[in-house]
């Protein structure tokens, strides 16, 4: 027992480490959520804005700009822990391969990843929601804070499926961005409509943004939402196990080829050594 506690230990403290080292991404958490959710509060305008909530059929009239923080908070936190969970595997890759070959028990490094994801998002989740309070007053701060949480851990999870199977840093970095400009763009009740549309209901934050609409403005709670958000994130960690045990399975079953010359080299037959003393 104690010594799975160790291994586990000692896979969490690396992934911590190669967390603390991404320096961009510490400085995304420090200035892009507080300053993107300031922004969206001064610069867009205060007038009420009427949209029907999906999951509770109310009809609610926010402020603009309050509305849209929750959306940018939405947004800065799926794409700040997704690109933090990518840069974790992509770089960390031939790492745990090594590990993998050398006979680290996969599971911990799994257990290793699936914690070092809960504790950053918990952490980005509470931090926006921090920021958000100091502008406004939501109605459920603790059911906002739980919804961001689950998005973050949604997208730590499709972080960690790109930093399996794409190939090159910038196909990771270009997905994770597109993925979360149409599903939040889509769901803001600023894209014109598009909250009444079905489709949204298949979206991967549909759960995280209805849950924290409903937090910011009325008193429902909406534990189904959050499950549903559960939900993407449990298909999505899956995806992420799978390409990671064919990954670390691929590095314990390859050898190195055998290199034989091509064509065959005819073995030249040997000739007695020519003697090379004088005659008396």
């Amino acid at each position: 027992m104690r010594r799975h506690l160790r291994l586990f230990v000692t896979a969490a403290r690396f992934d911590l480490v190669e967390h603390a080292r991404n320096r961009l991404a510490m400085l995304l958490v420090a200035l892009f959520i507080p300053s993107w959710i300031s922004l969206a509060y001064v610069v867009i305008p205060s007038g009420t804005m009427t949209f029907r909530l999906r999951a509770t059929g109310r009809l609610l009239a926010p402020a603009g700009n309050q509305i849209t923080q929750i959306t940018g908070a939405i947004n800065a936190v799926t794409l700040i822990t997704g690109f933090m969970m990518f840069a974790v595997t992509f770089n960390g890759g031939r790492f745990d391969r090594r590990l993998a070959m050398a006979g680290y028990p996969r599971i911990h490094l799994v257990l290793a990843k699936t914690t070092s994801l809960t504790l950053a998002s918990g952490t980005i989740a509470a931090y926006a929601t921090a920021v958000i309070c100091t502008a406004w007053s939501p109605r459920q701060p603790v059911q906002l804070a739980v919804a961001l949480f689950c998005g973050a851990m949604t997208y730590g999870a499709l972080g960690v499926v790109f930093g399996s199977l794409l190939r090159r840093e910038v196909e990771g970095m270009f997905a994770l961005v597109m993925t979360s400009l149409v599903d939040v763009g889509l769901q803001s009740p600023l894209a014109g409509g598009g909250t009444q549309s079905a489709t949204v209901q298949f979206l991967p934050t549909y759960g995280t943004m209805q849950a924290a609409t409903a937090a910011g403005f009325t008193h429902k709670l909406l534990p189904g939402d959050l499950a549903v958000q559960l939900l993407w994130f449990t298909g999505a960690a899956l995806l992420g196990l799978l390409a990671f045990h064919r990954r670390t399975k691929d590095a314990l079953t390859a050898r190195p080829p055998l290199r034989l010359p091509w064509p065959p080299r005819q073995r030249q037959p040997t000739r007695p050594a020519r003697s090379t003393s004088t005659p008396r």
